[in-house]
């Protein structure tokens, strides 16, 4: 057998414990050479069936047992202060777990807490929280939890193998649609003892074990499966480290920190959760927002424009705060930001359509005279990791993965070679304005009076850009008016919060921008995002409405995987069949995660690879006061 010091994960984590500062394809890269591992001696599956920690989705978790703390957190960070926060649009809701109404935020982060709490130094791993320990069997047919006696609601009331079985039940048969997807999978459920819980699992979904140590915990003594079902603005019973104090109805609310939380001195809090209050204000208006922040009334902004990044807010300073501008570095995948086609729209139905679209997108052009030159193009749904298929050709695996399917994937994309369209960005982008004219022939549209008419109807080629904020808006109207060239017919329409949200929901739309992110460890959101079965259930993330067998097997083929390698090639699989496919115009992303924040906040050293994360930052008034040297 491979010792655990040799595999991936080890290696992957003594680097980053050494203090290597590695890229997620520099890290990732060692991973072929560690992938294989023969069958396990009987000492390992003993061990497989003992309590444990920890569990990682590949390899061994980079903290032992006993572990002190994160290496992303200050130990030392004092508690106290205040952060206030905006947030566009509106909420009418603090039930964050069903699709009706629009929850508030923070509910996730700061109320409900999960069995299990994430290391954000690995590409997925979970540690003991409300579940002190897990047993797993080597073939994740199951697991089991075991509850840290100390466990309790906010309210007082111990967390019980009760609250974790009604927990699970409620959210797969009454939850959002990730919740019910996951859940069914369990096949049988024990309540073992009072404070544990054993799931009997599917076979094949090997991520399925951390998944439900994700799942929230809610408590059986408040709510009922009826209960659970309506949209509440009464604050909610949950364990985590802060409860609401102040409700204002679709404006805003505060979250005061729970001095008796059951989990302040567990390893994976120490150094978190410093705030007192989190303060949550709520703007119609992205200007209006920035304005508050400018003026000092909101803390913390992550920024995503490019060209209020170049100007630098300006200087402000605010009762000896200063405005400061800080640059994260990420080692996550970039995720795929893009215009999603809906494809359950006839406009989109071809994908010739859909290719030739993409073609006359200017990147280059809008870059330049958009964005100052910041952004970088997107090429791949995994960008900037090693999961990327881009510059890397189909292996032997993926081969025989893709057999099955021998439409799914264009001979460019097997080969690595496969590339967004490139413009001189001069504006004129006639070499591709050409490429695209002769798709659209092939889709059966002719170029008439300066219209593109298909041939069949006489109908032009016309669809709706919709956008929930003016910060769409500007990129919208400059791609709307390319494709008015060759007489599309794109209408641009921004439409208040609520409506968007309610409008993706039921894919009521043409064409949106949207954004799926990715982590090093891609796996069953996957589904939520791409699987046929989520194409014409509403509010998934399948807003293209992509429904391709070779996808679906590509994504079971990343769930069973039980090595590196064949998760990575399963990864790169998948992402050559959406590239293909052409679901998406991909559009581009930072170099960087950008974050504006007034110097009253304070944050730790080192950074996660997930960047930069509030729950780690403190408030400056709330540091000893530094007393001059006698």
């Amino acid at each position: 057998m491979t010792p655990p010091s040799t595999t991936f994960a080890s290696v992957f984590n003594l680097l980053l414990l050494a203090g290597f500062n590695l890229t997620v394809a520099a890290a990732l890269s060692v991973s072929t050479a560690f992938a294989e591992t023969a069958p396990a001696a009987p000492a390992d599956i003993a061990a497989a069936n003992s309590p444990r920690h920890a569990i990682a989705m590949h390899g061994q978790p980079l903290l032992a047992e006993g572990f002190s703390q994160f290496a992303y957190v200050d130990p030392n960070a004092p508690r106290g202060g205040v952060v206030n926060l905006g947030i566009l649009g509106s909420f009418d809701s603090l039930n964050p777990f069903i699709i009706k109404g629009v929850a508030a935020a923070g509910l996730r982060d700061f109320l409900f807490e999960s069995l299990l709490t994430r290391g954000l130094d690995e590409p997925f791993t979970l540690y003991g929280h409300i579940a002190e320990t897990i047993i797993v069997p080597d073939d994740r047919s199951a697991i089991t939890f075991n509850i840290n006696p100390k466990a309790k609601f906010s309210d007082g009331k111990p967390i019980t193998a009760d609250d974790i079985l009604f927990s699970w039940k409620t959210l797969r048969d009454h939850g959002r649609p990730n919740h019910r997807a996951y859940y069914k999978k369990v096949t049988k459920a024990t309540r073992a003892s009072d404070l544990s819980v054993r799931f009997e699992l599917e076979p094949g979904d090997r991520e399925l074990p951390l998944i439900l140590g994700l799942m929230p915990v809610i408590p059986s003594h408040v709510l009922t499966e009826e209960t659970f079902q309506l949209t509440t603005l009464a604050p909610p019973i949950g364990s985590g480290p802060y409860v609401i104090s102040t409700v204002d109805a679709g404006r805003g609310l505060v979250y005061k920190r729970n001095p008796d939380w059951w989990a302040n001195d567990l390893p994976t809090s120490r150094g978190r959760f410093n705030f007192d209050e989190i303060r949550y204000d709520y703007f119609r208006d992205d200007a209006a927002m920035l304005e508050s922040f400018k003026s000092g009334k909101i803390d913390l902004r992550i920024e995503e424009d490019p060209s209020r990044w170049a100007g630098g807010y300006g200087e402000h300073d605010r009762n000896s705060r200063k405005l400061v501008r800080r640059e994260f570095e990420l080692g996550l995948p970039a995720g795929m930001n893009a215009m999603a086609f809906n494809t359950r729209r006839s406009a989109f139905a071809d994908p010739k359509v859909r290719e030739a679209i993409i073609k006359l997108f200017d990147f280059e052009w809008i870059n330049k005279n958009l964005y100052h030159g910041l952004y970088q193009r997107t090429q791949s749904y995994f960008e900037r990791s090693v999961l990327s298929s881009v510059g890397n050709p189909a292996d032997d695996r993926e081969k025989a993965l893709l057999s099955p399917f021998p439409d799914a994937v264009l001979a460019d994309a097997m080969a690595g070679t496969y590339r967004m369209p490139v413009s001189d960005g001069s504006g004129r982008n006639r070499a591709n304005w050409r490429a695209a004219l002769d798709l659209f022939g092939e889709a059966g549209y002719d170029l008439t009076d300066r219209k593109l008419i298909n041939r069949k109807t006489g109908q032009q080629l016309a669809f709706e850009l919709l956008a929930g904020t003016t910060i769409n808006e500007r990129l919208f109207l400059s791609f709307a008016r390319d494709l008015a060239k060759l007489g599309i017919a794109a209408r641009v329409r921004v439409v208040d919060s609520a409506q968007y949200q309610q409008r993706i929901k039921s894919y009521d739309y043409d064409m949106i921008q949207t954004r799926w992110p990715s982590s090093l460890s891609p796996g069953n959101e996957q589904i939520f995002r791409w699987s046929s079965s989520m194409a014409d259930r509403d509010g998934t993330f399948n807003f293209a409405g992509v429904k391709n067998p070779a996808a679906d097997a590509m994504i079971e083929a990343m769930l069973a995987a039980r090595q590196q390698a064949e998760f990575v090639s399963a990864v790169r699989a998948l992402d050559r069949v959406l590239l293909s496919g052409h679901y998406v115009l991909p559009l581009f992303h930072l170099p960087k995660q950008w974050v504006g924040s007034w110097t009253n906040l304070r944050q730790p050293e080192k950074t996660s690879l997930f960047g930069y994360q509030l729950d780690t930052w403190w408030a400056a008034s709330s540091e000893p006061e530094k007393k001059p040297n006698p």
